[in-house]
């Protein structure tokens, strides 16, 4: 199977996913997208809906909203989301980090990915999905979903992050849509059927996956 063929599948099985959920309020929109990547580092996104939720409830919905509430504060408020100490510093580091730009709107137009890799606290994974969803950059992003899925139906296996994001990248058209609907997709795969134990039963690839054919 060729990598287009995998995203048409998934697509026309599960349909359009129109991601990144957005709901709080939050200014700009955007923002809340980069609150929600930090937050949902080793944790399920049910819990860091509580967390948003609780920074829509106080109202801390924008970078300098992050920057001025008191550390304790903000830590309580995202508890739900895991490691909320650790959490609260990275999410004020980063309200920093853009708020050096000028505003938002300068920091999404200039930013670039190697600056977002130094940032502390941000690893690639968490990088690209602020630069492809909150900045609509073409830019694939790399989960746990992806390495196993891609690797159970038989293509080759990656050593690194970055090897991977090229894997994606140079063979799917480079389109932001087709990133984000890509990757969600191939969350929900892996959330349904794809999981550490599979149901190769019910999947759509059974017929192909070279995983279910060694079992």
């Amino acid at each position: 199977m060729e990598l287009l063929e995998v995203y048409q599948m998934l697509l026309e099985h599960f349909g359009p996913q129109c991601w990144w959920p957005v709901r709080n309020g939050f200014a700009p929109t955007e923002w809340e997208v980069c609150v929600g990547a930090i937050l949902t580092q080793n944790n399920s996104w049910r819990n860091v809906e509580k967390a948003l939720d609780n920074l829509k409830n106080e109202e801390i919905l924008s970078p300098l909203d992050v920057i001025k509430i008191d550390k304790n504060r903000l830590e309580n408020l995202i508890r739900p989301s895991g490691f909320y100490r650790q959490k609260a510093e990275r999410l004020k580091i980063f309200a920093d980090f853009v708020m050096g730009f000028g505003s938002f709107e300068k920091f999404s137009k200039r930013v670039t990915r190697e600056q977002l890799l130094k940032v502390k606290g941000l690893g690639p994974e968490t990088v690209d999905s602020i630069l492809l969803y909150a900045l609509s950059r073409p830019v694939f992003v790399v989960d746990a979903y992806t390495k196993r899925v891609f690797t159970r139906l038989g293509f080759e296996d990656r050593k690194t992050y970055e090897e991977w994001r090229r894997f994606f990248e140079e063979n799917l058209p480079k389109d932001v849509g087709i990133y984000k609907e890509s990757h969600a997709l191939i969350v929900e795969l892996g959330k349904n059927w794809c999981r550490k134990s599979p149901i190769c039963k019910k999947c759509i690839f059974q017929v192909d996956c070279a995983h279910n054919k060694r079992r």
